[in-house]
């Protein structure tokens, strides 16, 4: 996928610039009012917890990424996905004079009401984002490309914004696929369950002898968050004799049928993965319509510190 995001100083035309860079690019805009709507198609009416709206809004953009390139006018959208390499980060700033003259024409002011106004939403938007990313303002390193609306209109910086996605090549890279979504979902489902966001359904509890416990902690993690579940539930075979006899195959832990992926457990020792490590890749390259996701020692380890895995041991 594309994914261009834009954020920016209240009064600096960040929204226009946005609008103006989807229309050129073809890209779908995300606005604040599109993902009011879609969150409560997607979760209800039922409020979102400000420190959940950024799974919510994540495992929106996720689905819709496998289908259109986006164009994100969110305030602070710059924080909503880690590193990815078709991802650019634009913010828009502009001089405190120049935003007054843009609040003074918006609401027809004069200019001590339009310092005041402006000022107000300076600070709103301060509390939107401390309350959704935990703090109030983006620092530099957060955005790719930062524009200065002092001496561009919308219309210039829309330009500029097309520039830089061509230049990066994002279009290029594809949509989103469908291993990719999956996995995204799966991280997102996580974070929501642990503010009670959950789908209406209950899975079953599942009574499996496991061999390993970090096997039953997983599982009992799936079960708290209502994640489907399967154990084991099927073999791929890696390599046959002349006969066409299966002499190896693998077998990953877990299988979740809402995502479509396949989970392997790896906390054994460094010196024991590396056999596990050739099975996996095998499957991979005989099996490339397999989504799996691997996690190894520290990956669980940093699952059981983020999720609190050790809750579910009984």
């Amino acid at each position: 996928m594309a994914l261009l995001t834009i954020s920016g100083e209240p009064a600096s035309r960040w929204e226009d610039a946005a609008h103006g860079a989807a229309q050129l690019l073809r890209f779908e805009l995300v606005t604040e009012a599109r993902i009011a709507q879609w969150i409560r198609e997607e979760f209800g009416d039922a409020s979102i917890p400000d420190r959940a709206w950024r799974p919510a809004v994540v495992s929106i953009l996720a689905r819709m990424a496998t289908e259109h390139h986006l164009a994100v006018a969110l305030a602070g959208s710059e924080s909503l996905f880690g590193p990815l390499p078709m991802l650019l980060r634009a913010g828009v700033v502009a001089p405190e004079a120049r935003r007054v003259g843009n609040v003074m024409l918006d609401q027809r002011l004069e200019r001590p009401a339009a310092r005041k106004a402006l000022s107000e939403l300076d600070s709103a938007a301060k509390r939107t984002r401390k309350h959704r990313f935990g703090r109030s303002n983006a620092p530099a390193e957060a955005f790719d490309v930062v524009l200065n609306a002092e001496h561009m209109d919308a219309g210039q910086m829309a330009e500029v914004l097309r520039a830089a996605v061509a230049a990066r090549g994002l279009v290029d890279q594809g949509l989103l696929t469908a291993a990719s979504e999956a996995q995204i979902q799966f991280q997102t489902r996580l974070q929501l369950a642990r503010y009670g966001i959950v789908p209406a359904g209950r899975a079953n509890l599942k009574r499996v002898a496991f061999g390993h416990p970090s096997e039953q902690m997983f599982a009992n993690l799936l079960d708290f968050y209502r994640i489907q579940w399967e154990y084991e539930p099927r073999s791929f075979p890696l390599q046959w004799d002349k006969d066409g006899n299966v002499t190896e195959a693998f077998t990953p832990d877990f299988y979740l049928p809402e995502f479509d992926l396949y989970v392997e457990l790896t906390t054994m020792k460094q010196t024991l993965v590396t056999r596990k490590n050739r099975k996996i890749k095998l499957l991979r390259a005989i099996y490339p319509h397999i989504n799996i996701q691997v996690f190894y020692q520290k990956d669980f380890q940093d699952l059981v510190f983020k999720y609190g895995l050790r809750m579910a041991a009984s």
